[in-house]
């Protein structure tokens, strides 16, 4: 009888933004990672782009609508994707918020930027504060959405530890000698790409760990964003809020996690006004 296979890992579809791109290149980590990383708009000498960090299991993509809105706006927007997703490699070095904080400051030392506006979403957002918190200098201002400080910090809507065990056991599937001879496993997604997925949503469920008290550090123009929805408990974003000196709690009317695709405007307004603020 033919072994029943596991659900099957399924890639994530991309939508490119409409801006103009002056620049597209990998660079690399000290530990090998290459970064798939981006500029749309124009670079210009004594300008502050903005850095954009999407969340767990995505792509820059995630903010195409707002880095069009950025760009109209006349601001550059640099954009990578993180290590292990989109097309950026792993490297070899611990899959942690902290590394992919020190990422950023690669892809910024990289194009020879000194300071940038951050706009983080889910796992960015608590990559933005990361930065805000022990590189001051670099940053000019955050917009933090949806981030949290502790695994508990997010109401579980995806099952998230089903779907690590379920891309652990579709890697293992593929990997036994029982896949039927009618199946031809190049046709499917690999189970490389099933456990880098498996190993990012894990990374969920055991980080981050960040004391609220850290965050009284942070000095430069902060926002923390929140959809009304949102699966990050109201208790760690008004602790986040609290713990960062004059920082904005804006909460989105209407819309859950996925601000940057739901809300473009409101994203946009808020990344503008902390340039403002900034000047």
């Amino acid at each position: 009888m033919m072994p029943t296979p596991p659900q099957a890992y399924r890639a994530k579809p991309l939508a490119l933004p409409d801006s103009p791109l002056s620049y597209a290149q990998r660079i690399q980590t000290p530990d090998g990672a290459q970064l798939a990383t981006f500029v749309y708009g124009h670079l210009a000498d004594g300008q502050v782009p903005v850095l954009v960090l999407h969340g767990n299991g995505g792509t820059h993509f995630t903010f195409a609508s707002v880095i069009d809105r950025l760009v109209t706006a006349g601001l550059a927007v640099v954009a990578f994707d993180a290590r292990s997703q989109g097309q950026s490699t792993r490297g070899t070095a611990p899959l942690t918020y902290e590394q992919m904080a020190d990422d950023a400051l690669v892809v910024l030392d990289a194009l020879d930027i000194a300071t940038a506006h951050v706009l983080g979403h889910s796992d960015g957002g608590i990559e933005a504060l990361l930065l805000a918190r022990d590189h001051a200098a670099r940053m000019a201002s955050i917009v933090a959405g949806g981030a949290n400080l502790t695994p508990e910090g997010v109401i579980d809507e995806w099952d998230t530890a089903g779907s690590v065990r379920t891309n652990r056991e579709w890697a293992a599937w593929l990997d036994e000698e029982e896949v039927p001879a009618t199946i031809d496993p190049t046709l499917l997604p690999n189970a490389r790409e099933a456990l880098l997925d498996a190993e990012l949503l894990q990374l969920m469920l055991d980080e981050p760990h960040i004391d609220a008290a850290s965050l009284s550090s942070i000095s430069c123009p902060a926002c923390v964003l929140v959809g009304e929805h949102d699966c990050i408990t109201r208790e760690e974003t008004e602790a986040i809020a609290a713990a960062i000196p004059g920082a904005r709690l804006v909460t989105v009317p209407g819309v859950g996690h996925s601000l940057p695709r739901q809300a473009p405007d409101s994203v946009a307004l808020q990344v503008l006004t902390n340039v403002l603020l900034a000047q």
